[in-house]
């Protein structure tokens, strides 16, 4: 029988578009692995072959007349195929599952974005997962415009980014809002910074939050040198 000691660390970045979650997630991934863990890097909605053929589908801009409903339902179809094909079966075998977004997203996005309120989204995480939730999410905080602003200049946008700026200005208070609630199983860090400085403080962070991820006694301002 499994040993609570043996499961894998479940860890999450969270946050609105052009917070920086790519760059921040391969850096931690580097770092991690450098320091001896054996890590599982994942993304939502993705992670698996019916993830990531759903993912084509949610943010396809030329399918602009998606409702709200169908956006929550696939993103929960497709987190549910990550969970069995991906999330528990690696943290079962120890390693540590580190995904761009999970249920977070859906409570900053389809709950308080698109208006569907807490309550359906709580019904289909407990569903779901049950009482599985990730042992901490980093968010990365940045205001709605320096994040809007930033998607844009990377180019072509996707579904989600043609969305105005009162929807991510509603997807971040959701996001402040659940770290408020319960402190303890988030990490909160001003994206609002350079790419290093924002780095050396989720390092920092994660020092203190989970000492078992081999970072103890680091020197965060030179890690990228390294």
């Amino acid at each position: 029988m499994e040993r609570a000691r043996d499961r894998g660390r479940f860890l999450v970045l969270e946050g609105i578009e052009g917070s920086g979650k790519t760059t921040q997630i391969e850096r931690l991934d580097a770092t991690l692995r450098d320091r001896g863990s054996r890590i599982r890097l994942t993304r939502e909605p993705g992670g698996t072959a019916l993830g990531e053929r759903l993912r084509g589908l949610l943010l396809d801009p030329d399918l602009p007349g998606m409702c709200p409903e169908s956006e929550l339902l696939l993103m929960f179809a497709a987190r549910a195929q990550h969970l069995q094909e991906v999330i528990r079966p690696a943290l079962q075998a120890g390693e540590w599952v580190l995904s761009d977004r999970f249920t977070d997203a859906s409570f900053a996005y389809q709950g308080a974005g698109r208006g569907l309120g807490t309550d359906r989204v709580a019904e289909l995480e407990s569903w779901l997962q049950g009482e599985m939730r990730p042992d901490l999410v980093v968010l990365l905080d940045i205001e709605a415009g320096i994040g809007l602003g930033r998607a844009v200049q990377r180019g072509r946008r996707d579904r989600i980014e043609h969305e105005a700026l009162d929807f991510f200005e509603r997807a971040r208070a959701a996001y402040l809002e659940r770290a408020a609630r319960t402190p303890d199983r988030y990490l909160v860090v001003d994206a609002n910074a350079d790419p290093d400085t924002v780095t050396a403080r989720i390092l920092d962070g994660l020092q203190d939050r989970l000492p078992m991820a081999g970072l103890q006694g680091q020197d965060n301002s030179r890690i990228l040198d390294e």
